[in-house]
């Protein structure tokens, strides 16, 4: 159980630098209009708020990491908690913004955690 949350820690990481990506770097072009589902004036004018977000993946993306690598019990608490804050992040704005972030977001990271908890 351990080797698979590791592995689900890791691509849940690699997930919110893909985020950051779209979100930060490519939010005005092809990509990142797919993901967002807007056309070209909307995704130049809200393209500063799509960066903050983007930031904010990242900051899990590396709490993440941390976790991966830091001993335990820091690095099985931190998994834990960005985790965590994934969950609570993905549940909101599947409320809030879009039904398919539970999807995408909250519903992997919920995964995980519970596969976390279980190799504990």
């Amino acid at each position: 159980m351990h080797l698979t949350s590791v592995v689900l820690v890791a691509f849940m990481a690699l997930l919110h630098v893909y985020i950051l990506v779209l979100e930060m770097f490519l939010w005005q072009r092809g990509p990142g209009r797919r993901f967002s589902g807007f056309d070209a004036e909307l995704a130049r004018t809200t393209a500063p708020l799509a960066a903050n977000q983007g930031l904010y993946n990242g900051f899990l993306a590396a709490g993440l990491v941390w976790g991966l690598i830091a001993d335990d019990p820091t690095g099985y608490r931190a998994q834990i908690f960005f985790l965590s804050c994934i969950v609570v992040a993905g549940v909101y704005g599947a409320a809030t913004a879009n039904r398919r972030i539970l999807f995408a977001q909250a519903l992997p990271a919920a995964v995980t955690l519970a596969t976390v908890i279980a190799a504990g």
